[in-house]
């Protein structure tokens, strides 16, 4: 009998589903889901990515968090009910941060259970398939830095308050991140200048500008609703420091760009540094990058002297080709081989 489960990550900012047959991936999707504008934007996602059926549901989310829903017990409760719309009820069990799986009216009952669960998820695979590691998942909004030993994930934090005081979440990401978020000032031209508070640009400028972006990283409209160029991108990171992009050469907003990817990644190492000073880990323990900024994880591991493993790397393909995909949408195929595993 063949065993089928598709796995869901319910973002805030997009929708990430991996199908898993006989424990092997073999398709996967990522698309857009401005889950704050409302529900309709979820239901929309699921018809957008255009997925094959399947008899199981492995479901984790964070998209409770957004600011459409007064609260987070709201939020689960709120994309539970559109779940029920979508796919058979009964046939879904949704990620607890304990590691187990839920029915729905048990994760309705226990919503802080639920809530932001994926980091826990995707730690959890890998602790499966290495002795220990360090989980650095780098996406379009979050990082998690998600140390595991024993077979089992070894956070100190399980809330997202509790892991921001640890290290163990950094809110900051490759894509949706706001310049002004990663830096209040930056060398331009010799002097440091101040960033202006505002939305005119976001990392995935800075990015593009470096050519570091990877393909489809950027699913969602720029920050001024214009086109995704180089040149547009430098007009974006020229503004946040009160300037237009005729104003100085193209090498100077490479520079600009740089200065920005420097303080997010130092403030990424500051995360691991925490995260490392609880001393639990071997110094053999690798890091484990997944997410559309792994990029970032494998210049990570480098620069803190221990070996990388990408997250695909531990996921059983049925096609070479899923790899950067399956990577990026970590939680989506680690909830799905979990739940596989779990009802073997």
């Amino acid at each position: 009998m063949s065993r089928d489960f598709l796995g869901w990550d319910i973002g805030g900012a997009h929708l990430k589903l991996a199908r898993i047959e006989n424990g092997c991936l073999v398709e996967v999707r990522q698309v857009p889901c401005a889950l704050w504008r409302g529900l309709d934007e979820l239901r929309n996602a699921v018809s957008a990515a255009g997925l094959h059926p399947a008899p199981r549901h492995a479901v984790t989310m964070t998209g409770e968090l957004v600011d459409f829903f007064p609260d987070r017990a709201s939020g689960v409760a709120a994309i539970i009910g559109a779940l029920s719309e979508l796919v058979p009820i009964d046939s879904v069990r949704i990620y607890a941060s304990d590691g187990e799986f839920l029915p729905p009216d048990e994760a309705l009952a226990a919503p802080a259970a639920v809530a932001s669960a994926n980091w826990h998820a995707t730690a959890k695979y890998a602790a499966l398939r290495l002795s220990s590691g360090v989980l650095v998942d780098i996406g379009s909004t979050t990082t998690d830095l998600v140390p595991f030993y024993d077979g089992r994930p070894a956070a100190r934090g399980s809330t997202d308050v509790d892991r921001l005081a640890t290290g163990e979440l950094v809110y900051t990401g490759v894509v949706r991140t706001p310049l002004a978020a990663v830096s209040r000032e930056v060398p331009f031209g010799g002097r440091k200048v101040a960033v202006m508070a505002e939305l005119f640009a976001t990392m995935a400028d800075a990015y593009r500008v470096l050519g570091t972006l990877p393909a489809d990283a950027d699913l969602h409209p720029a920050a001024d609703g214009r086109g995704k160029s180089v040149e547009e991108s430098r007009a974006r990171l020229a503004r946040m420091i009160g300037m237009d992009e005729a104003c100085a050469s193209g090498e100077a907003w490479r520079l600009l760009a740089e200065a920005f990817a420097n303080e997010q990644m130092r403030q990424i190492e500051a995360g691991l540094e925490l995260v490392l000073s609880a001393g639990a880990l071997p110094r053999s323990a690798p890091i484990v990058g997944a997410g559309v900024g792994r990029f970032l994880a494998s210049e990570l591991a480098r620069r803190s002297g221990r070996d990388y493993a990408g997250f695909e790397t531990l996921v059983p393909l049925e096609t070479p080709e899923l790899a950067p995909i399956a990577a990026a949408v970590a939680p989506a195929v680690s909830v799905a081989l979990l739940l596989d595993a779990a009802e073997a």
